[in-house]
Formats: structure tokens, sequence, C-alpha cells
């Protein structure tokens, strides 16, 4: 399939598309280390329900680029939230059902939070997925510390000219370890190891895990989007949450439900990791279904 693109203020967004151009609107965001090819058997089960699915490309990934040299390279979720709406104001989309897990589930959390007008509903991998950063440095039990361990590494410049001399390594090793009953194959991998190699990857991921904990500065132009982010804003908008139940990094987000004030249900996919909707693209389209008959009433 083709990719489209589109053009916002701060990056050219390539995506597929999927179903009838006149569809329900559905944006489904991808994570890290991961793409497009997250919903590869997913987004066709949506659009046959009549959808118009739309996944991009986040910034630093696949054929996305940046317009500007002097654009800092962020990673942080305000850039992630700030991205989504960008790409819904230039297609013209005024609501949409959102979803993704991981990166790609943070920006439909941010905007599901700040921008309740825009979404029709939010499938979120990983429930309430905006960071608290101001509480970042408080410890976790040893176990989920140890699942971390790929975030402290690039937070020095080590793990930098790791990432940058073998991105596909990593990406296969965090896979593995992530999904661990996820037998994918070469083939599978191949498809989106690609992406890896857009000239800000490195730049972007590396920002992206040392901004979460407060190591390096934000964008300035989104250092309000932050603010209203370090809130903690509810999410007020019919929700599906989803974890897997072998999710390698992701312990299970049970204790998120007071972060909802509307429809909310939790679902927990048997023998899943953490790319859900690769893992299990069936149960994850039906969980996009369902919720859309829940916020059509």
């Amino acid at each position: 399939m083709q990719a489209k693109s589109v053009t916002t203020a701060v990056l050219d967004i390539a995506y597929r598309e999927y179903g009838p151009s006149d569809g329900w609107p559905c944006i489904l965001g991808h994570g890290f280390p991961y793409d497009v090819h997250a919903y590869t058997e997913t987004a066709p089960i949506i659009a046959q329900a009549g959808a118009r699915v739309l996944v991009p490309w986040l910034r630093g990934y696949g054929p996305t680029r940046f317009r500007f040299p002097s654009t800092l390279r962020s990673g942080e979720q305000a850039a992630l939230g700030a991205d989504l709406l960008a790409f819904m104001d230039a297609l013209g989309i005024e609501r949409a059902l959102v979803g993704g897990y991981d990166w790609g589930g943070r920006a439909a959390c941010i905007v599901s939070a700040l921008h309740p007008e825009r979404v029709v509903g939010l499938v979120s991998g990983n429930s309430y997925n905006i960071q608290n950063i101001a509480r970042s440095m408080e410890p976790a039990s040893p176990p989920e510390e140890a699942a971390l361990w790929y975030q402290y590494l690039f937070h020095n410049e080590r793990g930098r000219r790791a990432l940058e001399r073998n991105r596909a390594g990593f990406a296969r090793q965090l896979w593995t370890m992530w999904s661990p009953t996820w037998a994918f194959d070469e083939a599978t991998f191949a498809r989106s190891a690609g992406s890896f190699d857009n000239p800000d990857f490195v730049d972007v991921v590396i920002h992206s895990y040392r901004h979460r904990y407060a190591l390096v500065e934000g964008d300035p132009a989104y250092a309000g989007l932050e603010q209203r982010l370090a809130a903690q804003p509810p999410i007020r908008v019919p929700t599906i949450a989803i974890d897997g139940d072998s999710d390698g990094v992701n312990p299970g987000t049970a204790h998120h439900i007071s972060k909802f004030e509307n429809f909310f249900e939790r679902r927990v996919f048997p023998d899943a990791g953490h790319n859900l909707p690769q893992e299990r693209p069936a149960e994850w389209a039906q969980a996009v279904l369902d919720l859309r008959k829940v916020a059509a009433g």
C-alpha cells in the first residue's frame, strides 16, 4: 500500500489509509519501537465496518519528516499530542475515534484529555498514558525498574551511540522482551525495521526518554501544553483500555480507572504482550467497533 502524506506546520506526516474516504474517521497510533505495520491486519477489519482508518508514522519514523532543520527533534509527550491534533486539522477531521498504544496511545490520550470535543472515543493500550514527569524520579519495584533498562541506557551518550549503531538490534531485543508469547517472523520484523532508518529517529527517541525524566528541556513551542499535562487531566470521553497479560514492560493498569470520567471498560488480552494490535488484531478491531457503538449511544 502506497503511503500518503499531509503537511502540518512542523511535519510532513506520512500515513496509510484504509476504507472509504467518506467513512467515519478512526485514527490509530503506533508505539516505540514499532510502526504503521502494527495495524496491517487490524485496520482492514475496522474499514470493513465503514471506517476511514488513518495510521500515521510518528515523528522520527518511516517517511514522516520534519519540515525545517531548526526544529528541535523533540520526542516529548506534548509534541506527540500536538502532532495528532495537527494531523486531524490538516485532513479536515473535526472528530474521530482515536486509539493507540505506547507513544501512539499517549498522543491519543492527550488529545482525548485536552480536546474532548474532537474525540468520539478512545481505545488506549496501557490505559491512562499521560506521563507524570513531576514524579518520574520516584522509584518503582525491582522488577519494574529492571524492565526499564533501555530508558536508563538512553539517558547517557553510550546509549545514544548504541542506538545509532544498531537501531534494528535494539528494536528486536525489545520486541522479544516485551511480547514473549508473540512468535513474529523475520519478514514481519523487517517490514517495520525500515522505519527506524528515519534520519531523526535517534534524536527523537533519545529526547523522549530523557525529557520524561526531566533530564532535558522540551521544545518551547510545547511548554504551555506540557504545563497542562502536568496537572494530569482526566479523560472524559468513552474509553476502552487494553492490557496484555504477558506485557514485558508494563505491569498492568487496573489502578488507572480513577482518571476516566465517562464510560470506561478495561480489557485484558490473554497471552498478549505490549504490541497489542499486531499481536491480537481481531480483538483490537473489535474493541474499536464496540466503542463506536457505545459512543453512538
